[in-house]
């Protein structure tokens, strides 16, 4: 047998808090068996083949046979030889049942490996500008649960401990028996104005904050209809949300945005209007469809009459290299190849195999990608160029031209997968803002909602460009806001500006 299980902590909800190693060992698995509270997106690194199982547990249905059932999943899949990536939220042994997975994999002797994920119980209020501890104010903490019932026989939290022996109580899941956490608190003696805060759905952008008292955090949560999941913090910590507080604070915190795209790879604007706070959406989704794996195979075997392999993308990495290890072979293979990344996350996937590229392009553009490999010229080169067959050919005929003798290797297909129109039409009900950035972007957009665009009239459209602005008003579509100089910095300013306008428009109107 050699397959092996690796417990990962996927943190609070935010993708980009897993930590290296989980990030290494989830795009390499060959199972991955997750929660329902992971981000999601954190599924579009698996490879391309790679078994998925969600195993999200319902609020409510915690039975000990169907932590059981996942369990004997984990053992099953690794005594076929299979390397399982157990995904779970936050940390693994914190309130996961990690410490379970973990003792099932000994008792059957199944290899397994614990990679400890960050927690919501810190990530939470670290994100609402709550720190657990603070050298002039709390020099402890403590995580419980509350999902049990305080009041019942036999609990295990002991409150009256908690209450005189820790500065900083954090609870998790414990919103339903939060009138009776907070009885139990008063009752041992936390004083009524003692400050309290709930934290939900912490590290994503539909995070909220409720502050208050320990007296009255229950009744507020109840008024304000806060769910799980949700960090509860009751301590004097709290009190210094107002001078640090950052995460809820940005520019576009809260909004809820849709970015078309016609491309596999997670835009540009998407990701910087998320860093401003935006809740961004990116439609279609794109599958990841293996191509030509005797030809993947056939040049596999020929390698060494390469001088240098050009990998463009993610995709082009994790298809590439599914081939590789069916060969049976690994890294070692690339060894005397100059290899070329194209872009920061086709440098990210070669790394989580291995290798550090020998030259990496900030992005993949074909111009940019050209430049940089005809340095030192390419005459007589022997070059391997594996691609997604989306990209088109325009790269190697370029190097074709300069001299190179190009191996062109499509490797993967990137096919749309758009959400049911049903819910689309929802999604675009809902959101606040529709950003294109691109002509192809809003016949993209038409095509997914069946050839028309019916927007609600309160969302407001943003387009990168004059071009872009005439096809949206092509679909009767009244355009909010368009770039005077098309490009990605200048669509960021056109989209702060406008919310600058609306949010002014709000303040005027309520007074």
């Amino acid at each position: 047998m050699s397959g092996r299980v690796y417990l990962v902590g996927a943190g609070p909800g935010d993708p980009g808090l897993i930590t290296a190693r989980g990030l290494e060992v989830l795009r390499r698995a060959d199972a991955v068996v997750y929660d329902r509270l992971i981000g999601h997106e954190l599924l579009r690194e698996c490879r391309p083949g790679a078994e998925l199982y969600d195993v999200g547990k319902v609020p409510g249905q915690h039975g000990r046979g169907r932590q059981a059932e996942i369990s004997s999943l984990l053992v099953r899949l690794a005594v076929e030889g299979k390397s399982v990536v157990r995904l779970k939220g936050g940390d693994p042994f914190v309130f996961g049942r990690g410490g379970e997975e973990a003792q099932a994999c000994s008792a059957a002797g199944v290899p397994f490996e614990v990679v400890p994920g960050v927690s919501s119980a810190l990530a939470a209020p670290a994100y609402a500008g709550i720190p657990v501890t603070h050298r002039a104010v709390a020099t402890s903490f403590a995580v419980v649960t509350g999902h049990e019932d305080p009041a019942k026989p036999g609990a295990q939290v002991n409150w009256e401990q908690l209450v005189m022996g820790v500065d900083t109580l954090l609870i998790l899941m414990g919103i339903e028996q939060l009138p009776a956490i907070v009885e139990q608190l008063l009752a041992h003696g936390r004083a009524p104005d003692t400050p309290a805060a709930i934290v939900s759905k912490g590290t994503l952008p539909e995070q909220r904050t409720l502050i208050s008292t320990l007296a009255d955090i229950a009744d507020r949560a109840k008024e304000e209809e806060f769910e799980p999941p949700a960090v509860i913090v009751v301590g004097d910590v709290v009190r210094l949300r107002e001078e640090i507080r950052w995460y809820d604070n940005r520019s576009l915190s809260g909004k809820r945005m849709l970015v078309p795209r016609t491309r596999e790879k997670p835009g540009v604007i998407a990701a910087r209007l998320r860093e401003l706070g935006a809740l961004v959406t990116e439609v279609p989704e794109f599958e990841v469809a293996p191509l030509n794996p005797e030809r993947v195979d056939s040049t596999i075997q020929r390698l060494g009459e390469c001088g240098s392999v050009v990998f463009t993308s993610p995709g082009a990495v994790a298809t590439f290299w599914a081939r590789l290890e069916a060969a049976g072979r690994d890294a070692r293979a690339l060894a005397g190849l100059r290899v070329v990344a194209t872009g920061s996350g086709t440098a990210e996937a070669l790394a989580s195999h291995g290798i550090r590229p020998d030259v990496r392009t900030p992005k993949y553009l074909t111009r940019d990608v050209f430049d940089v490999l005809s340095e030192g010229g390419l005459k007589g080169e022997q070059l391997l160029l594996v691609r997604s067959l989306n990209l088109g050919p325009a790269l190697g005929e370029q190097l074709q031209s300069a001299g190179a003798v190009v191996y062109d290797l499509p490797v993967y297909r990137a096919i749309p997968r758009g959400p049911s129109q049903e819910r689309l039409e929802e999604l675009v009900g809902e959101v606040d803002m529709v950003v294109f950035t691109c002509t192809r972007s809003v016949h993209a957009l038409a095509d997914l909602l069946g050839g028309r665009l019916q927007l609600g009239g309160g969302v407001r459209i943003v387009c990168i460009g004059p071009k872009t602005a005439e096809a949206a008003r092509g679909y009767c579509l009244n355009v909010d806001a368009t770039c005077e100089q098309a490009s990605f910095d200048g669509l960021v300013e056109v989209v702060l500006g406008l919310e600058s306008e609306a949010g002014l428009a709000r303040l005027l109107a309520e007074r």
